[in-house]
């Protein structure tokens, strides 16, 4: 006696698989736009634009004073100081440029401002506090 429903042809549906009781996250393939990142690419994009950095800085004392995801307080201390340093190293290079030596402290302060973004930004992706957001290097 065959049953009316089902299709000889056609194999036997499959189970479905046990569902787990806590909600599971898919993991994120792409591109993470948390507001460490949205700082950190406007402070890069700073080296081109210029004032894209104000624009990061406000952000980030704004966010800082927001409720936020622990992890998050400590790259916006840390980018704070990262605008500081860039700042206060550009305008004393700029003093010191008539003596030649602040074209190296130019450069010198663009790395340290790139370095210290690029290791913000690794950090934001992976959403990992800053390990030292108090230091004045990287």
């Amino acid at each position: 006696m065959t049953d009316l429903g089902s299709d000889p042809t056609q194999p036997p549906p499959r189970p479905a698989p046990p569902q787990s009781a806590a909600p599971q996250s898919a993991p994120s393939a792409g591109f993470d736009f948390n507001g460490p990142t949205i700082v950190v690419l406007l402070y890069l994009s700073s080296c081109l634009l210029g004032v894209t950095a104000l624009v990061g800085v406000v952000l980030a004392y704004v966010w800082k004073g927001e409720s936020r995801p622990g992890w998050e307080a400590s790259h916006y201390e840390y980018a704070i100081r990262t605008f500081w340093i860039g700042l206060i190293g550009s305008l004393v290079g700029l003093v010191l440029l008539l003596a030649i030596v602040g074209a190296f402290i130019w450069l010198g302060v663009a790395v340290l401002v790139v370095v210290r973004c690029v290791l913000s930004l690794i950090n934001a992706q992976k959403r990992e506090p800053m390990p030292n957001p108090q230091s004045w290097l990287a």
